[in-house]
């Protein structure tokens, strides 16, 4: 058995997406009833939310022209290259 909260969302999904053409249909009649013409305004294409970072090829930490790495940590210094 499933919960009528749980429901709610598959009936509101399709009711917000037909919104815009209802509020557009109401509006045609009403400028219909003083005799004006409704013209729809153009609507802006829907859009990615995702927004792909920029091919860097560059690999490891990027530095500022300063020298010193963004993130603000200091190298480690390597002694004797051996480890204990």
């Amino acid at each position: 058995m499933v919960c009528l909260a749980c429901l709610l969302p598959l009936f509101l999904v399709p009711i917000v997406n037909l919104l815009p053409l209802l509020f557009d249909l109401i509006m045609a009649k009403v400028y219909g009833l003083f005799g004006w013409e409704y013209r729809k305004p153009e609507r802006a294409p829907a859009a990615c939310p995702y927004k792909p970072g920029a091919n860097n090829s560059k690999v490891g930490v990027e530095s500022v022209p300063g020298g010193a790495p963004e993130h603000g940590l200091k190298p480690v210094a390597v002694e004797n290259g051996k480890c204990e």
